[in-house]
């Protein structure tokens, strides 16, 4: 019984001695905070600068497989094995670096329609 009142009143000291350090410690964080220069919003930046790169990575592996498929499929069925697929797959990657670089402005877009 002894025991049991010990251990009862050793938990509630263990549980006051928690309380102070963490007040103690949420003090401290609130006084580094206040210290601290306002961080400037790098993130939207980040994750724009991250969007397009796998835009960017995405058209160009888009198109390499387009061409992969497309010659492949050519090869299979006209049984010209593996000079269709290399064909397509090159072609393939420079359309894939052609929408890349349009995409990045290097190029200029053309409006087929428009031209007479």
């Amino acid at each position: 019984m002894e025991d049991d009142a010990r251990d009862g009143s050793e938990n509630r000291s263990d549980e006051a001695a928690l309380a102070a350090r963490l007040s103690r410690l949420g003090k401290r964080l609130g006084d580094e905070r206040a210290t601290r220069l306002p961080q400037q919003d790098v993130g939207r930046t980040d994750s724009s600068a991250l969007g397009q790169g796998l835009r960017l990575s995405s058209e160009l592996i888009a198109g390499v497989l387009v061409g992969g498929v497309l010659g492949w499929s050519l090869d299979h069925f006209v049984g010209t094995k593996p000079f269709g697929f290399i064909v397509l797959l090159l072609l393939g990657f420079v359309a894939g670096l052609v929408n890349m670089m349009r995409s990045v402005g290097m190029m200029a877009k053309r409006d087929w329609r428009l031209r007479k």
